[in-house]
C-alpha cells in the first residue's frame, strides 16, 4: 500500500535521549566532581558537550525537532523542583551557598541532612526524587536551566522543543513534606503553581521556543473526577496565556482513558500520545472524540522502552489511520529514549542473527525518520527499508533461539501444587526458629557488599586473560572471607557472602541462563550516576548448571552462622531485562521461575537454610491501570511461589523489595508466602511497616533502618528510633533489622560504621524490650 501524504509533511521527533554518553562520560564527570577530582566548570563543559553531541546525532539522523531540557545531572523531576522553587527547607541554605552542591545534597543527602525520598518513575526502573510539598510551600520560577539549554540548541541552528514535567503530573508525584499532615494533597497547590509555569513558558518563548512539551504521564493512570477537573483547569489556564509558545501535552506508558477527552478539548496546540501495544486503545478513543481538528498529533508508534526492532508496516498502518484525525501527524517513540541504551552498533559480541533484531536509541531514531518519510512521501520511497525489516522480523519469529520445545513442555506441565509450600507459615516459623536459633530482632543485610576497584579489576583481568580462573577464584574467596569476618565481628546474625563474583543482580544470572544475552555497552540510567546494563531476554529460558551454589557453599563452610543464599526473582529478572515481546510476560516468568526453582532446591540440598529471592520489581511492574492489576499479580506471585515452594518447612525463604510505593500491593506481598520480607523504609520513615500492619500481614518483615542510597552514616540513635517506629506496627518476634537495600554502591568505611551502628541499635532496642 502507498500511504497518502498528509496536508503537512510528517516529521520525526523524540521526547528525550540517553544522557550518559557513549562511554558514560557524565557518570564519570559527576562522580569525579563529588570526589574533588573534577571542577564544577569541567563538569559543566562535559555536560554541554554531551548535550550538543546528542542533538547533533539526532539532527544528522533526520530528526527535525530536538528536545531540550531533558538532560539532567541527576533527575528531571528534581530539576523541575528547582525550576519551580520547591526546595525543602532543610536544603535551602546549601542551595543558596552553592546551587550545584545544594542540588546534589537534595539528591544524595549529606551527613547532617537527609535527601529527598526516591521511588520508581511509573512502571519503569528509572528512579525519581519525590518532591516534598505542604500548605506553606511558596513556588517561584527559575527557568535558567531550561532557557540556557534551549539557547544552546538554537545557537547550533537546530529546531528545538523544550520538554518540561507538566504541572499536574508534578503535583501528583509529590508527597507531603516531613511534618505535614499525611492527608495533605499536593494537587491543592495547582492554582499556586500555574503562574510559575506561565512565567517559565514566557521565558522560553522570549528565548526562541516555538513549541514547549509538557509531559503528563500521570494522566494515563486511574484518575478521580477531581484530578481530571484539575487537569482541565490547568490546560485551560495555560492555553489561555497570550505570552506563550505553542503547547504540546504528552502522555506515555499506557492509554489515556478518561483523560483523553479532557486534553483533546483543552486549548492547547497539540497532543503526543502512545500508540504502541500497551496504549493501542488511544487510537479508538481519539477517533471517538472526533480527533484533534486544527491541532498537531505526535504519534508514539516506536516502543521507547524496549530494544526490539519496530514492525514498520504495522506502524505505517497505524499512522495512516491517524492522518485524518489531526491537522498534522508527526512520528515519535512512545516515550523518552532515556529508557534504552544508546547504540546497538557498538555491540560487537552479539550473535549477528540476534543483532538484526535489536534497536537502541540511535536505531530507533532511524526507524522514526524512515516512518516519517514513508508517511509523507509514500511507502515506495522506503521499499528497501520495508523489505529488510520484514526479513529481520521473520528471522526472529522462525529462530530456534526463541522456541525450545523441552522448556515449553516443562512449563506446560506445572500444576497448582508446584506453587505451594507444604505447610502454612505458622507451622514453618516454628521449625525455622528451632533450626536457626536466632535472637529477637535478628540482624542481616540485603546481600551485596561494596564492589571495590580491586574486584572490578579482577573481573576485567579474567575477561582479558590476564588472570586465570584459579587466580580469580582465589581472589573471590579472599573477599568472601573478609566480608564474613567483618559481619561476625560486627555481630550480624544471618550473614551473606557479599556477592563479590557478581557484576549485577540480574546480569549475573542472565549470563548463566540459556535464552538471555548480555551487552557490553547497553547502559541505561537507573538513578543518578547509577547505570545498569539490562540483559536481553531473547529466547526460551533454562538453567544448564548451578549458578550460586559453589560460592554460597564455600561461604557457609567458613562460618557457623547461617549464610543466606541470594537469588534474583523471576519478575525482577524480567523487569530489569529487555524482555521478549513475542509472548505473554507470564509465560516468560514461568520459564525463569522453573530455572530458579532448580537453583533454590540445589542450595537447600547443599546445606543452605536461608534463601533470599529478591523481587524489588514486583511493584514497579504493576500495570498503571487498576483494571490490569489482577491478571499481572496472578502470574507474578505464582512465578515467585513456583521458584520457592519446593523446599522443606525449616528452610526460611526471604524476599526483598525497595524504592517503590508498596501500599497497593500488600495483598500480593502476602500472596508470595515468603517467610521474611525486607523492604525500603528509611527515607519514608517506616511507612511500609504501617501499611503491612494495616493489612494484617502475618509473617516476618525487615523495614530498612539504613538508607544505602545516601553517603550519610546513620547514627545508633537514628537507627534505634526507626526500629522503635517499626515496633509500633510489627511485633518484636516478627521484626528484622537490616539496611534498605544492597551495599554494592557504598564504600567500605561508611558500610562498616553504618552496619556496626545498625547492630548496636538492635542491641539497644532488645535491651529495652527485655526491661519492659
Amino acid at each position: 500500500m502507498t500511504a497518502k501524504p498528509p496536508a503537512a509533511a510528517a516529521r520525526a521527533t523524540v521526547y528525550g535521549y540517553p544522557r550518559q554518553g557513549q562511554h558514560r562520560e557524565l557518570k564519570k564527570a559527576i562522580e569525579g566532581y563529588w570526589k574533588g577530582r573534577v571542577t564544577a566548570d569541567t563538569l559543566r563543559e562535559t555536560a554541554q558537550g554531551l548535550r550538543r553531541s546528542n542533538w547533533q546525532q539526532l539532527a544528522d539522523a533526520g530528526v527535525h525537532e530536538v528536545p531540550t531540557g531533558d538532560f539532567s545531572y541527576y533527575d528531571h523531576v528534581l530539576d523541575t523542583s528547582v525550576m519551580v522553587g520547591a526546595v525543602p527547607d532543610r536544603h535551602r541554605d546549601a542551595v543558596a551557598a552553592d546551587a550545584l552542591d545544594g542540588y546534589f545534597a537534595m539528591a544524595r543527602g549529606t551527613q547532617d541532612v537527609a535527601p529527598l525520598e526516591m521511588t520508581k518513575w511509573f512502571d519503569t526502573n528509572y528512579h525519581y526524587l519525590v518532591p516534598e510539598l505542604g500548605p506553606d510551600t511558596v513556588f517561584s520560577a527559575d527557568s535558567g536551566k531550561q532557557v540556557a539549554e534551549l539557547k544552546e540548541a538554537l545557537a547550533l541552528g537546530l529546531t528545538a522543543r523544550p520538554v518540561l514535567v507538566g504541572p499536574v503530573t508534578y503535583l501528583l508525584l509529590s508527597k507531603p513534606a516531613p511534618g505535614v499532615a499525611a492527608d495533605f494533597e499536593p494537587l491543592t497547590l495547582l492554582d499556586r503553581l500555574l503562574p510559575v509555569y506561565a512565567e517559565v513558558l514566557a521565558d522560553l518563548r522570549a528565548a526562541g521556543a516555538e513549541w514547549v512539551q509538557l509531559d503528563e504521564p500521570a494522566l494515563v493512570q486511574d484518575r478521580t473526577p477531581a484530578e481530571l477537573n484539575a487537569a482541565a483547569r490547568a490546560y485551560r489556564e495555560l492555553g489561555a496565556l497570550t505570552d506563550r509558545p505553542k503547547l504540546l501535552v504528552a502522555s506515555y506508558f499506557d492509554r489515556l482513558g478518561d483523560a483523553l477527552p479532557v486534553l483533546a478539548k483543552a486549548p492547547v496546540d497539540g497532543l503526543a500520545l502512545d500508540f504502541t501495544d500497551a496504549a493501542a486503545a488511544n487510537l479508538d478513543a481519539l477517533a471517538a472524540v472526533g480527533g484533534l481538528p486544527g491541532k498537531r498529533l505526535v504519534a508514539g508508534v516506536v516502543n521507547g522502552r524496549n530494544i526490539w526492532i519496530n514492525d514498520l508496516e504495522k506502524s505505517l498502518t497505524t499512522l495512516g489511520t491517524l492522518l485524518g484525525l489531526a491537522d498534522r501527524v508527526d512520528v515519535a517513540a512512545s516515550c523518552s529514549l532515556l529508557h534504552v541504551p544508546l547504540d546497538a552498533a557498538a555491540e560487537r559480541d552479539i550473535d549477528p542473527q540476534i543483532a538484526r533484531w535489536l534497536a537502541f536509541a540511535k536505531q530507533k531514531t532511524a526507524e522514526l525518520v524512515t516512518l516519517a518519510r514513508g508517511l509523507s512521501q509514500g511507502t515506495d520511497t522506503i521499499a528497501a527499508e520495508l523489505a529488510a525489516n520484514r526479513a529481520d522480523l521473520a528471522s526472529r519469529a522462525n529462530s530456534a533461539i526463541t522456541h525450545d520445545p523441552a522448556v515449553r513442555a516443562r512449563a506446560a506441565a506445572v500444576t497448582d501444587a508446584d506453587g505451594r509450600r507444604s505447610a502454612p507459615y505458622a507451622h514453618r516459623a516454628i521449625a525455622q526458629r528451632a533450626h536457626l536459633g536466632l535472637p529477637l530482632l535478628p540482624t542481616t543485610t540485603i546481600g551485596s557488599f561494596p564492589q571495590t576497584a580491586e574486584l572490578r579489576t579482577a573481573r576485567a583481568d579474567l575477561r582479558a586473560g590476564r588472570l586465570d580462573t584459579a587466580g580469580y577464584e582465589e581472589r573471590i574467596k579472599d573477599e568472601i572471607r573478609e566480608v564474613l569476618s567483618f559481619q561476625e565481628k560486627a555481630g550480624i546474625d544471618v550473614l551473606v557472602h557479599g556477592e563479590p563474583e557478581r557484576n549485577d543482580m540480574v546480569q549475573y544470572f542472565a549470563e548463566q541462563l540459556t535464552g538471555y544475552l548480555a551487552t557490553q555497552h547497553g547502559w541505561v540510567q537507573s538513578y543518578g550516576t547509577r547505570y545498569v546494563r539490562p540483559p536481553v531476554l531473547a529466547g526460551d529460558i533454562s538453567r544448564p548448571e548451578p549458578m550460586t551454589v559453589p560460592w554460597t557453599s564455600y561461604a557457609q563452610s567458613q562460618t557457623d552462622r547461617p549464610v543466606k543464599g541470594m537469588l534474583t526473582g523471576p519478575v525482577t529478572m524480567l523487569a530489569w531485562s529487555f524482555v521478549r515481546d513475542d509472548q505473554p510476560l507470564g509465560d516468560t516468568a514461568r520459564q525463569v521461575a522453573l530455572a530458579l526453582r532448580e537453583e533454590v532446591n540445589d542450595l537447600e540440598t547443599a546445606g543452605t537454610s536461608v534463601i533470599q529471592v529478591d523481587e524489588p520489581a514486583l511493584r514497579e511492574t504493576l500495570p498503571l491501570r487498576a483494571a490490569d492489576h489482577a491478571a499481572y499479580l496472578a502470574w507474578a506471585t505464582e512465578a515467585f511461589r513456583l521458584s520457592t515452594s519446593g523446599v522443606r518447612d525449616r528452610t526460611q525463604i526471604h524476599t526483598h523489595m525497595c524504592y517503590a510505593e508498596f501500599g497497593d500491593i500488600v495483598q500480593a506481598i502476602d500472596d508470595l508466602d515468603a517467610d521474611v520480607i525486607s523492604l525500603e523504609a528509611a527515607r519514608s520513615h517506616m511507612q511500609v511497616a504501617r501499611e503491612l500492619a494495616a493489612h494484617g500481614y502475618p509473617r516476618e518483615a525487615g523495614p530498612g533502618v539504613y538508607d544505602i542510597h545516601s553517603p550519610r552514616i546513620p547514627s545508633v540513635d537514628e537507627a534505634a528510633a526507626l526500629l522503635r517506629k517499626g515496633l509500633e506496627a510489627i511485633p518484636a518476634e516478627r521484626l528484622w533489622v537490616n539496611p534498605d537495600c544492597g551495599l554494592k554502591t557504598r564504600g567500605w568505611p561508611e558500610t562498616r560504621t553504618s552496619l556496626e551502628n545498625l547492630v548496636a541499635a538492635a542491641r539497644t532496642v532488645r535491651t529495652e524490650l527485655a526491661g519492659s
